[in-house]
């Protein structure tokens, strides 16, 4: 689960220990519209403060909250200043928000202005008064926690803006970075788990007399998964050490999006490959091959969440291209 704040070195263990982690779900950015204050003779209900520290054991759980339904939010800006001070009131909605049925806050990205300077953080309690949280039923699986949040007139106090106003999409870029790494590292082991499973397969059923794993062409399969796995698994390598290292998010835009592209293609790739080599096991929930028939399910999950793959090579092209017309001006401009 990606939130803000992780580490560099909590990424780098993370990216060693290949842990399976549930991508977050989140997709276009804004937002959400802040409206205008009411009219003086309806005076709105005093904001929701944080909660108190909770008696449980387990610290409280902030979840980003980004994705919307549209975009097409209207840029409108409002500000209340109820007698216990001033407050954002946010109406909108949420969606494909990972873990909001459990969370106990809500990053969310708003609109208080217009263009990419209109996006603020603001820290919302889901406890609080016009907040709905519902579970979404998904393609991949029925217990993962994807949800729709609804918030009707929600009072969020100025004190819980995160950072600066305005500055909101400039943090989001930089936290999408942590998030493509997370989902590469979660998708590098899917994708080893298919090549293992079809492995373990290929020597024990056999056809024609022999074994699936002694005809070529099923080598070939083999193979070519785990070259792609191998190259996967060292990009994610390469990528973590960079962050270890103290290189910048601002520098890793490029390489986080072009690890997650190659991420979620390897993924399908070895899905496909695996189930080819299933054969028709691979199709029921049942048997031999229930687990490539799950895993087949989880490539769409993979390859949107974090941005598309269109999205990311885009991305890294516009930077690219970017970074070619500095560089004759950054030369002209030398003295050696």
């Amino acid at each position: 689960m990606v939130k803000f704040g992780l580490t560099k070195s909590g990424i780098a263990k993370l990216v060693s220990e290949a842990s399976l982690l549930p991508p977050p779900l989140r997709h276009s950015l804004p937002p959400f519209s802040v409206s205008p204050s009411p009219p003086p003779s309806l005076p709105p209900p005093p904001p929701c403060p944080l909660r108190p520290p909770s008696p449980s054991p387990h610290p409280p759980l902030a979840l980003p909250a980004v994705s919307t339904p549209s975009a097409a939010a209207p840029p409108a800006r409002g500000r209340l200043a109820p007698p216990r001070g001033g407050a954002y009131r946010v109406s909108g909605q949420k969606k494909w928000i990972t873990g909001g049925h459990v969370a106990d806050f809500l990053t969310l990205a708003v609109r208080t202005g217009a263009g990419s300077k209109g996006i603020s953080l603001l820290l919302a309690d889901t406890s609080a008064p016009g907040i709905e949280i519902r579970k979404m039923e998904t393609q991949f699986d029925t217990c993962h926690g994807t949800t729709f949040i609804t918030l009707d007139n929600v009072l969020i106090p100025e004190e819980n803006l995160i950072g600066k106003e305005g500055a909101g999409f400039n943090y989001l870029l930089l936290n999408f970075n942590h998030e493509r790494l997370v989902i590469s590292v979660s998708t590098c082991r899917f994708a080893r788990l298919c090549y293992t499973e079809a492995l373990r397969y290929s020597m024990r059923r056999k056809t024609f007399g022999k074994p699936l794993s002694e005809h070529q062409m099923i080598r070939w399969k083999l193979a070519e998964m785990l070259r792609q796995v191998e190259a996967l698994h060292d990009y994610n390598e390469r990528v973590a050490f960079q962050y270890k290292a103290g290189v910048p998010d601002s520098r890793l835009g490029s390489q986080c999006a072009l690890l997650k592209v190659q991420a979620s293609k390897t993924f399908e790739y070895c899905a496909r490959e695996a189930s080819q080599v299933f054969g028709g096991a691979s199709v029921v929930r049942e048997g031999p091959g229930r687990v490539v028939e799950r895993l087949y399910r989880e490539v769409r999950a993979q390859a949107i969440p974090g941005g598309s793959e269109e999205i990311l090579l885009d991305l890294a092209a516009r930077q690219a291209i970017a970074s070619a017309v500095k560089a004759p001006a950054a030369a002209g401009k030398s003295r050696l």
